[in-house]
């Protein structure tokens, strides 16, 4: 099994520089595969919560080093409930990686653990005969502090789903549960391995190394 770690997480933080310098990033550091990925980027400030900066990922499987090259930027720049990411935020940045695994068609609604499993729903919105869908990663439901039905019906508006939530609606969402391994690492973390295994800061052009 594919484990996230270190160096995926390190081959986002180049790819986001990499943009902001117009350049190629260095090469990955680990192996390709392929599988489920979500990048997260967060924003620690003044040593408070970490909160969410930008996350976006694929349900399928997709080549690893491509994978996360993308997500890393899209997540960082295309999040459409979040301005882009500006090279003056990095400092303050912290990125998660996550390898979805295990996917497993669950009994109902409430047949998945808080903290463990995510979870993808499927419904017909009864007001306008639609499908919708939305997912949420293995940690957010714990995060929250959520009950089941709380992170059911968060799920549900996430989908775009604006009308009466009702218990009969519950029991007919088609629940499919998942796993993830994940890897975090801050934006000094970064700059630290890069010194120990580059030899030198990374820098913004126009910046100074280390410093933005």
């Amino acid at each position: 099994m594919v484990s996230a770690n270190r160096e995926m997480v390190v081959y986002c933080f180049d790819n986001l520089l990499a943009y902001y310098n117009s350049e190629e990033a260095p090469p990955p550091a680990f192996d390709e595969g392929q599988h489920p990925l979500f990048v997260t980027w967060k924003k620690v400030v003044n040593g408070g919560e970490p909160r969410l900066r930008g996350c976006i990922g694929t349900l399928e499987a997709r080549y690893l080093i491509s994978g996360f090259k993308d997500y890393a930027l899209n997540s960082a720049l295309r999040d459409r409930r979040f301005p882009p990411i500006q090279p003056k935020e990095l400092p303050t940045l912290e990125c998660t990686v996550s390898i979805l695994i295990e996917y497993e068609t669950a009994n109902n609604y409430l047949d998945w653990e808080v903290g463990k499993h995510g979870m993808i729903i499927e419904f017909t919105d009864p007001d306008y005969n639609t499908r919708r869908s939305a997912t949420y990663l293995p940690e957010v439901a714990a995060h929250e502090g959520w009950t089941k039905i709380e992170a059911i019906d968060s799920l549900m508006r996430k989908a775009g789903y604006n009308g009466a939530i009702t218990e009969s609606l519950r029991k007919r969402i088609k629940l499919t549960r998942y796993q993830s391994t994940l890897y975090t690492m801050r934006y000094s973390d970064y700059v630290s391995y890069v010194k120990e295994n580059r030899g030198a800061a990374p820098s913004i052009v126009g910046g100074k190394p280390g410093h933005y």
